[in-house]
């Protein structure tokens, strides 16, 4: 069986690939932050999703010497030029909350016309192994567009305004299932679930 240290001090995503990726625990004893003592101070410079995803994942194979899953992902709003992007979750601010994140995006798409609102989440996702580095990379997308007003109480994140392509209610309105089916993370985890089945 496989130890594999998921990257992320965020709940809402923990839950998410640990959802996901049930069908693979014969295979995969994931672990959190909370079992490996915590993570150092990491700090995500990179440009793109996928740099900030590889310093993550190479610092905390560093920090622990296990294999380490690892996502970098985010909003790409057209009307705004691509933003939040790489800085959706501090899209408010280093420390915002996503409620203050989702406020300031309503804010600055106030003026953007119904045919003018299109997005897409994005997932670049790999997988760091201490002594070889990176050995597998993936990178999950969904379009759609984003809403007037929020919807919805599941998810984290910008999930409450988004909406799928091709779907009348946000992210947040539809069930795990569905979501895992359609969202950039569990595009990127469809993809790494068929590596490990056959690593």
């Amino acid at each position: 069986m496989h130890q594999i240290v998921i990257a992320s001090g965020n709940d809402g995503k923990i839950a998410e690939i640990v959802h996901y990726s049930r069908r693979l625990n014969s295979k995969v004893n994931w672990l959190t932050y909370a079992q490996v003592g915590g993570f150092p101070p990491i700090e995500e410079n990179g440009d793109t999703f996928l740099e900030n995803a590889k310093i993550k994942a190479s610092a905390i194979a560093d920090y622990t010497q296990k294999m380490v899953v690892a996502d970098d992902s985010g909003l790409a709003v057209d009307w705004l030029g691509g933003k939040p992007g790489i800085y959706s979750s501090r899209y408010a601010g280093q420390d915002a909350t996503d409620q203050q994140n989702r406020d300031k995006l309503l804010d600055q798409m106030r003026d953007a016309p119904e045919h003018k609102r299109s997005a897409r989440f994005i997932c670049s996702l790999v997988l760091w192994d201490p002594r070889k580095g990176m050995v597998f990379y993936t990178e999950g997308v969904c379009e759609g567009s984003i809403g007037y007003e929020e919807k919805g109480s599941g998810g984290f994140g910008y999930d409450p305004l988004f909406i799928p392509r091709g779907m009348q209610q946000t992210m947040a309105q539809i069930s795990p299932e569905v979501k895992n089916t359609i969202s950039h993370r569990g595009k990127a985890l469809s993809a790494f679930s068929r590596f490990i089945e056959n690593f």
